[in-house]
């Protein structure tokens, strides 16, 4: 499980996130969803405390994120930012290879090797494992990043924007290989979703934000309303119900 506690980061007097108080259970797909500026990804970097916090506290699985020693917390809980800083001159089996650092330090063994090799095939990577990062399409890389973190084969996974630069169909791909992961892997994923229609598609829990707070959350069916997606994004959502489950319409 995942717990804030009344959880606030301070930019200035008008610009603040929180205070959040929120229990993100185990096992699924989680999605924060919200307008620019709600405080999404903000969320997300202080849960994988790549961002302090001002107040409050964050404990993931058990672990406080703001106490626990790095080494711990890499076995616990791992990260994908939407910028990744990687050298575009590592192959995709080298970049997934990143993930294991936690346990290997650096030296893999045969197991490490092996691990690396169900994460490559799971994101069907095998064809393309020796070409490098600047080789490899939008679509390509993004996969590369997912299966790197799956390699770190922590419970809990968070990543902020995954579908960012992908078209419809790359985007739809991510998606049912990350509820896969969810359910055969038994991981823990929470991921920042800028299109409602893909949350309430593939996430099992639905957190919205607005205006640095938690406006509301519960399951794809609970959100997907026209009372409150048209409250969350500040203009008119009609939800229609369809054979797939709930659509937002919002032109």
């Amino acid at each position: 499980m995942i717990q804030l506690n009344t959880v606030a980061k301070h930019y200035s007097e008008a610009v603040h996130i929180g205070p959040v108080s929120l229990e993100l259970p185990r096992g699924g797909i989680t999605a924060l969803v919200g307008p620019n500026g709600a405080g999404k990804s903000t969320l997300l970097t202080m849960i994988g405390r790549l961002l302090g916090i001002d107040e409050g506290t964050i404990t993931v699985g058990g672990a406080d994120v703001s106490t626990t020693k790095s080494k711990d917390l890499a076995k616990i809980l791992s990260i994908l930012r939407q910028e990744n800083h990687f050298v575009s001159r590592l192959t995709v089996r080298q970049l997934v290879a990143f993930g294991r650092f936690p346990h290997s330090h650096g030296h893999l063994n045969a197991q490490d090797e092996d691990i690396i090799t169900r994460y490559i095939n799971f994101l069907g990577l095998d064809s393309i494992e020796t070409r490098y990062l600047d080789q490899l399409s939008g679509g390509q890389r993004q996969r590369a990043y997912v299966a790197m973190v799956l390699c770190q084969e922590t419970d809990y996974i968070l990543l902020d924007e995954p579908l960012n630069n992908l078209d419809i169909a790359r985007s739809v791909e991510m998606m049912k290989l990350l509820r896969r992961a969810a359910e055969e892997f038994k991981r823990t994923i929470v991921i920042v979703l800028h299109d409602i229609n893909f949350a309430a598609r593939y996430a099992t829990r639905i957190v919205a934000l607005k205006d640095g707070t938690v406006a509301y959350q519960g399951t794809p069916e609970e959100i997907m309303t026209d009372q409150v997606l048209t409250d969350v994004f500040d203009t008119p959502v009609h939800v229609i119900t369809t054979e797939d489950g709930p659509l937002a319409s919002y032109f």
